[in-house]
């Protein structure tokens, strides 16, 4: 009944009114909680609010992370709204994360976004995070013509979907074991760095020698696609392991930066080979593994070197974030497409 109450005052606003949708987006996958404004198209707040407390783990504490995001989401929609110079009263919808992620951080967001649901009247709808993340490609951005490759490059995921269209989407390649971003904070562990450990190791490797030494570009025997990045995080184990402390504090910029080449370069080899095998030259990288500025400068030698355009969203759009949430929301509301009361957190939801 509710749902049908729903649907009745949104049927009503589209055909009374000229007025654009205007959705709220929630995020609460991970560590990030954020909420966002759209209207008609174009982002009018995205508040993100990272959580810290996780970096003296060395890594995300699901039951830390659940009770961050309650501390915090109240406030950052609260944020956002305010941001956007949005009333509560002016909302057409709801759009949250239910799937992919940590489950008791899922529910922090799918219960409150269904609590405003019901206290304002208005729909909700579930969103894939890995839907969010392609649509954080396509925000601005009129030069991606479909079909196109999209690699999606995080800490629990490195996935090469090809984008037929939006809702029409084909699973090219997958990691066997590590997700890029794990092995970044694996090898930033070993070296002592703090958490994340993209940025750390990003950081550390200014100045390094991406040469210095060869780590292997693991390749998956059963796959031409697929990724598999537990082998080089063991190769860097063994490789400090016959180094005394002093070497390594001599050489961890040379480590660090010959490290994250060697993964930057399997993500770029597969990149390059689908595109080739696939005949689309349009490329587009989001999560946030492609907020690294040396993973952006070896993107732009390949595009440059070869008959692919390769794009990346602006750099607030590559880490979890509600803006890519509520832009895919404001899609499926806009044609219709609600979600039920009874939708669950799916911490494995599939694209």
């Amino acid at each position: 009944m509710k749902m049908n109450h729903q649907k009745l005052r949104m049927h009503q606003r589209n055909n009374t009114t000229n007025t654009a949708l205007i959705v709220l987006g929630i995020e609460s996958s991970c560590d990030e909680t954020s909420a966002s404004i759209v209207k008609d198209h174009k982002i009018l707040s995205n508040i993100i609010f990272s959580q810290e407390i996780h970096s003296q783990y060395g890594g995300v504490v699901p039951e830390l992370a659940s009770r961050e995001h309650q501390k915090n989401i109240a406030y950052v929609v609260k944020k956002s709204l305010e941001k956007s110079n949005t009333q509560l009263k002016d909302l057409d919808g709801i759009a949250v994360t239910y799937g992919a992620g940590l489950k008791g951080a899922l529910l922090v967001g799918l219960n409150f976004a269904k609590g405003m649901s019901i206290a304002l009247g208005i729909p909700f709808i579930g969103i894939n995070h890995l839907e969010g993340h392609l649509y954080s490609s396509i925000m601005d951005n009129n030069k991606l013509q479909f079909p196109f490759i999209s690699l999606i490059v995080s800490g629990g995921h490195t996935q090469i979907w090809k984008v037929n269209k939006i809702g029409k989407y084909e699973l090219l390649a997958n990691t066997v074991d590590d997700a890029a971003g794990e092995a970044f904070d694996k090898g930033a562990r070993l070296l002592g760095l703090g958490y994340p450990g993209g940025p750390e190791i990003q950081k550390i490797s200014r100045g390094g020698d991406p040469s210095h030494i060869n780590f292997p570009r693991p390749v998956v025997k059963k796959s031409k696609y697929d990724f598999s990045f537990s082998g080089l995080k063991t190769a860097l184990l063994y490789r400090i392991k016959d180094m005394d402390n002093n070497t390594i504090k001599q050489n961890i910029h040379h480590i660090a930066a010959s490290y994250q080449e060697a993964i930057i370069d399997t993500l770029l080899d597969r990149v390059e080979r689908i595109s080739h095998n696939e005949k689309i030259s349009q490329v587009s990288i989001a999560g946030g593994v492609a907020a690294n500025k040396r993973f952006r400068e070896k993107s732009k030698i390949l595009s440059s070197n070869n008959d692919i355009s390769i794009h990346f969203p602006d750099l607030n759009l590559c880490t979890d974030n509600a803006g890519m949430i509520a832009m895919a929301g404001y899609e499926k509301i806009n044609n219709g497409l609600y979600s039920e009361l009874s939708l669950e957190a799916n911490p494995n939801l599939s694209l």
